[in-house]
């Protein structure tokens, strides 16, 4: 009996980060996930300080929707200064890093 050439698999080797590249959606995906984890890092920096949202806004003279905007892993739009804010009212700095890829 003859044996048969196994046709290529086209998907073998790629990743999921090529996947999200070709869909056009990588940038999206990313940006997703580090607001996901900033989200939670300022919600266990807020539950150490046993602050609520009412304090934290009041730490940063801002108000309660601010602070739901920040705490809220799909909202992408938080700003440089919003963030140092946090971080000072929560007694922390800013880093940002820019890395390779």
């Amino acid at each position: 009996m003859p044996k048969l050439a196994k046709k290529p698999n086209k998907h073998r080797g790629s990743s999921v980060r090529d996947f999200l590249k070709q869909d056009g959606i990588l940038e999206d995906v990313q940006a997703a996930a580090l607001k996901r984890a900033l989200a939670l890092k300022v919600a266990d920096l807020m539950e150490q300080r046993n602050f609520n949202k009412t304090t934290l806004a009041s730490e940063m003279r801002t108000s309660r929707a601010a602070i739901n905007r920040i705490l809220d892993p799909e909202n992408t739009s938080v700003t440089l200064t919003t963030l140092n804010k946090v971080a000072q009212s929560l007694g922390r700095k800013l880093k940002i890093e820019l890395v390779p890829a």
